[in-house]
């Protein structure tokens, strides 16, 4: 059995500041780029069975800027649907909901085609992804580019946990975590690694 690795994509403008960012394309900063760069070297000397990213430019620039050649977009990857929080900070939404917290509450709907996801949907989707990793798996290592609160869930849906409990699984920018087994069951094996 294979690791599953999992790479967060470098900084954005929106990562920097907190903003809630799924469906807007925002490019990789200057540093973004240069994280993405630096993950070279942990990825390097493996050979993927197989290779996704997100669909959304920030991935995909990721994945080439760490030498990842020949991932495959999928959309099951793309970041939660923040609806209409999209481009709005925790900060700007406690301001009306004092207690609002994505992982049990979710978010409103936002413009057309973006209704918004609940943590079940997000977990839906990671379950999604997983099941079309396990082959690939069986085979060797599979690597994921993505977004931070997707990945998150995933960790935790790959772990056997609810969805909710990505919440457990902090993510920075630039970083490669890595799921592997023991005893033929999924643990964490790094979390947010950097060069």
């Amino acid at each position: 059995m294979g690791d599953l690795l999992l790479v967060r994509h470098g900084e954005t403008e929106w990562s920097v500041t907190g903003q809630h960012t799924s469906w807007t394309d925002l490019p990789l900063t200057g540093h973004g780029e240069e994280q993405a760069k630096s993950l070279a070297p942990l990825l390097s000397g493996r050979t993927f069975a197989l290779a996704l990213t997100s669909p959304l430019t920030r991935a995909i620039r990721t994945a080439g800027l760490a030498g990842l050649t020949g991932a495959t977009p999928d959309p099951d990857l793309q970041e939660w649907d923040y609806g209409g929080y999209e481009g709005v900070t925790t900060r700007e939404i406690h301001r009306t909901r004092p207690d609002w917290y994505l992982w049990t509450d979710g978010v409103p709907p936002g413009p057309q085609g973006h209704p918004g996801e609940s943590p079940a949907e997000v977990g839906a989707r990671a379950d999604r992804v997983l099941s079309r990793v396990g082959d690939a798996l069986a085979e060797g290592d599979v690597v994921l580019v993505a977004h931070a609160h997707f990945l998150r869930v995933l960790a935790a849906r790959r772990l056997g946990l609810p969805p909710r409990d990505g919440r457990l699984f902090q993510l920075a920018t630039g970083t490669v975590s890595r799921l592997s087994t023991e005893h033929g069951r999924p643990v964490v094996a790094e979390w947010n690694t950097r060069p």
